[in-house]
């Protein structure tokens, strides 16, 4: 087989020129990426740092103050103990003179209403002798039971107790049920040193 040896240098040409289009293709590309990258690299070192700002802790809210104050307590009054020897002392008159105790005392499911009456009618004449020589006692309403009345602001809830449909502030316009009652003056006896209260009448022995 014979070569043309005058073909072979345009042959040889060719594909050098091939090559080198090819090395100045890919290098073109290279610089292109490369140019990218760089600036990239420069617009990021270009962009200012973010700030982080820590967010501010709320301060602690403080109680709201109402504007409407607390009506002040009114103070208590302090307790006082109740001596027993005047309720044992009245209790012991109405036995002697009423047989108070005696008639509380009775199982009355056995007797007539008749007999009851009758005993009934023995206490009430003791208990009011008891009552009205030892007590003075006055009504502390001056009107009529089932007269209208009017009950003025600033009474006194011990003097006076409402009851029924109770709404708004005094005064109050209601019916008076009952006059109430005071004691305006008390007379027990004296009581000696050496007597027993607790003894509200003794037991009787017949010999």
């Amino acid at each position: 087989m014979k070569f043309d040896l005058s073909s072979v240098p345009n042959t040889i040409d060719l594909l050098h020129l091939s090559i080198g289009s090819i090395a100045i293709i890919e290098s073109i590309i290279i610089v292109i990426l490369l140019s990218i990258l760089v600036i990239g690299l420069v617009r990021k070192d270009k962009t200012p740092p973010q700030i982080v700002t820590q967010a501010p802790v709320p301060e602690p809210q403080k109680p709201a103050v109402s504007s409407v104050t607390a009506a002040p307590k009114k103070p208590t009054a302090p307790l006082r103990e109740a001596t027993p020897d005047a309720a044992l002392q009245l209790l012991g008159l109405l036995q002697q003179e009423a047989r108070f105790i005696d008639f509380i005392e009775e199982d009355i499911t056995a007797f007539s209403d008749a007999d009851i009456g009758a005993a009934a009618r023995i206490v009430h004449e003791g208990c009011s002798k008891i009552l009205h020589n030892h007590f003075d006692f006055a009504p502390i309403r001056k009107e009529q039971e089932n007269s209208r009345v009017t009950i003025k602001s600033g009474f006194d809830p011990a003097e006076v107790r409402l009851t029924g449909n109770i709404v708004g502030k005094a005064p109050f316009k209601g019916t008076l049920v009952h006059r109430g009652w005071r004691v305006s003056s008390i007379r027990l006896p004296k009581l000696a040193d050496n007597h027993n209260v607790n003894i509200l009448a003794s037991a009787e022995v017949e010999l």
